[in-house]
This record gives C-alpha cells, structure tokens and sequence, in this order.
C-alpha cells in the first residue's frame, strides 16, 4: 500500500461554498425511466438558477454531459471564476449526510474516511485536506508530490435515470472540447470514463481537468477530478499536466475500498429505504424532438445531448448555428425568482415567457447567445438558445443565430416537451 504524508489542513478558501459542484449521475443497465425526486430537485435549484445568468442552456449542457464543467457553472452568484481548491463533483443524486444520516447503517460518512481511500489509492505524496472533522459524501484536497501542487477530489453519490451511460460517454465535443477521452465496460459490470480536458473550454486559462467516472453495475458513482494548478480556478498552473495518469485515476475509482461506504447510502443494498423516484425526460428523446421542431429549410448537421438535455447544430447556408434545449419538470419552486420583471410575458394559459439577447460567455469570438425560457404555472420550465456559431467556443460563423426569437418560441412553447417528460 502506498504511503502518505500528511500536512496540517486549513486552505484560505473553504470547501463550503464550492461543493455545489455538480454533474448528472445515472445508472448503467436497468435502463429505468427514474430519477431520484428530492434529490433532482435540489441539484435544479442550484443549477437551474444559472440559466439565466450564467452561460445559457449550453452551459448547462456541459454539466448533463459528464458535469465536466459543472464548477464554472456553480459559482456564487453565477460567477465564473472563484479562487478555491477544486470543488468535489458532487452529483445530482448526492444525498446531503444530515439528510440521511439515521437512515445510514455505521451512521453517516465522514470526510476523513473518503480522504484515508483517497490517500490509500493514489501514489505518495504529501496531502493537504480541509474539513476532516465533518460529514459529507465528497472530500477535496491539495496534493503535492514535489513536481507541483494539485487539486484533487472524489465524491461518491447513488446513481438513477434513463440516460445511464451519459454519465460515462465522452461528451459531445461540440459542447465539451477535451485531449483525450476513453469510455468502456468492465468485466464485472461497471462502466468507465477517463476524460481529459481543460477547466475552461475556451482555454482563457490553461488550467487542465482529467476526471475518472465509474459507474457501478448496481448504480452507485465514484468520480474523481484532479487539475494541474492547486485550485481548480484562480491559481496559476503549477505543471504540465495533473500528478495521476489515465490508469492510476482507473486504480483510485475503481478500488474495492469505496463499497464499504457505498453500502451505507440509503438503498444500497443492506442500507436502508431509497426515495420512490418519479418519470424523468429521456436524453435521445429530447434531443429527437428538438430536431423535429426546427423549422423547415434549416438543415440538420449534428445532434446530441442527455438526460434534459438536447441540442442540434443546423445550417441553413448561412453558417452554422447551435441550438439547444433543457426540458425541466419540476421547477415551480423557481417561478419567483426567475420569472419576475418587466420583461416577462405571462399568456393566457399562465405560462410564462422570457426573452432576451445576450453576448456569448464561452470564449467563441463575435458569439451572440439569443434565448428564450418559459414555464408553466405547474413549474413545467423549457429553455431554448440559439447561437450564431456551431459551438459556444468557438468564432462566429454568422451574423445572427438561424432560428429568430419567435422561432425559438414556438419551440420552447411546443405541447410535445410535455410528452417527453413523460417518457
């Protein structure tokens, strides 16, 4: 076994505010239609918000497609660019441990207990951790083996819904621009993805983001992030590349040391009662109904998405433009705090409509970002953007995104989101 040293913790910045990290968790091969109620419902309130403030419905793509990018998105406030150490990939199914913890078997589980597998499991080096004394299903560090320190961190979550293995699919690079990324099956049933990308998809800063995902045969996740820089944003690159290769990151997610705790979330086998999940959108249907909605003469180039998620890139022989949607049940508890203001619209029905035309936030030159985000009285939220490019990263390739504001209307108001959601 390894061995470690250890350094008294304390960083400047605390964990605290950045755990909210997070990133869409599914399971692997019973295919079930389901996402866990609650839980869903927390991780919308905090991403969800976002939308309109922070990066637009492509955005939130990058945290359906492997919640890669899911810190830029989670800041406070929207902001994109908090001085922290990395913030554990906390999933959308992460049960809070004072949540659950009389239902957990041995109690809830302790931070020190994911940082001692963590040491465990990864090559020597000196470790700096925050938060040893709490509670919690993600723990994050600072690793230093002599070449630069590293933000490193792994956050353990139950896993359910119909778009099992977007989790560990390599995104879409349309959306996720990465190096490299490896995804494959296990002989006993996991599945696992390796990716290795930047922070930022622009590369305004060169702060390099290798993650390791596995999802286990009965729905449970392990994922792991480490960077090149000693917080994942507002520090200076330290080296070249992050301490852990592709395999040792395969090593650390893969150990049998993680099932003891895995056993101890609710519903685990042996754990204890799980919540009864409700229907959720599939990701192939949203993403085959958007294309379905595009009006006439706009050719479909691409396509792709998950879970909520869906987006196509079209060209009408103007360029290239992408579109996206998010299909959001359950987002009554938003309608207060995002659809309010002289710049909503509410119809006859109730629904309520918001427009707006915004400069593009990922990098892409020239970029304008045109959305429109609409919700029903029940909370049923669909979010439509267009762009005048064939990704948010990348330059302009036309004056003004092929769909106009009433096209995108007429998409995001359509009855069969309705249907989708359904399953």
């Amino acid at each position: 076994m390894p061995q470690h040293e250890d350094q008294p913790h304390g960083f400047e910045e605390r964990l605290g505010a950045v755990l909210r990290r997070t990133g869409d968790t599914f399971t692997t091969d019973d295919r079930r239609e389901l996402v866990e109620g609650g839980l869903l419902r927390g991780r919308r309130r905090l991403v969800r918000r976002r939308l309109t403030v922070s990066g637009g419905v492509l955005a939130l793509a990058a945290v359906g497609l492997g919640g890669v990018y899911g810190g830029s998105l989670l800041g406070p406030a929207g902001t994109a660019g908090t001085s922290s150490v990395a913030a554990p990939p906390v999933s959308n199914t992460a049960t809070p441990a004072s949540a659950t913890a009389e239902k957990r078997p041995g109690g809830p589980i302790r931070v020190d207990e994911i940082a001692a597998v963590l040491k465990a499991h990864t090559p020597r080096g000196k470790w700096t951790f925050d938060g040893l004394g709490s509670t919690g299903e993600a723990a994050g560090g600072v690793f230093d083996d002599g070449k630069g320190k590293a933000a490193v961190s792994v956050s353990l979550s139950r896993a359910s819904g119909a778009a099992a293995r977007d989790m560990v699919t390599c995104p879409d690079k349309v959306v996720v621009p990465y190096d490299a990324c490896t995804a494959q099956k296990l002989p006993n049933g996991a599945r696992l993805m390796i990716f290795q990308g930047y922070e930022y998809p622009d590369k305004r800063e060169e702060t390099k983001t290798w993650r390791a995902v596995l999802l286990t045969k009965d729905g449970f996740l392990v994922d792991a992030s480490e960077y090149n820089a000693a917080a994942q944003k507002g520090a200076p690159v330290s080296r070249t590349d992050p301490p852990f290769t592709p395999a040792q990151l395969k090593t650390l997610v893969t150990a049998d040391a993680w099932r003891p705790l895995l056993a101890r979330f609710p519903g685990a086998p042996g754990g204890g009662p799980g919540t009864p999940p409700p229907v959720g959108p599939s990701g192939t249907a949203v993403r085959d109904t958007l294309s379905g909605l595009i009006p006439r003469g706009l050719g479909v180039r691409a396509k792709g998405g998950g879970g909520e998620y869906g987006h196509v890139v079209v060209d009408d022989g103007k360029g290239a433009s992408l579109v996206g949607v998010n299909v959001q049940p359950g987002s009554k508890d938003l309608i207060g705090e995002l659809f309010s203001g002289p710049d909503v619209v509410t119809l006859p029905d109730g629904r309520k409509v918001r427009a707006a035309k915004r400069a593009g936030e990922k990098g892409g030159a020239g970029v304008v970002w045109w959305s429109v985000d609409t919700i029903t009285p029940d909370g049923f939220r669909v979010v439509v953007s267009a762009f005048n490019s064939g990704a948010q990263h990348e330059a302009a390739t036309r004056a003004e995104p092929a769909l106009t504001i009433e096209q995108l209307k007429a998409v995001a108001l359509s009855s069969k989101w309705r249907k989708v959601a359904l399953g």
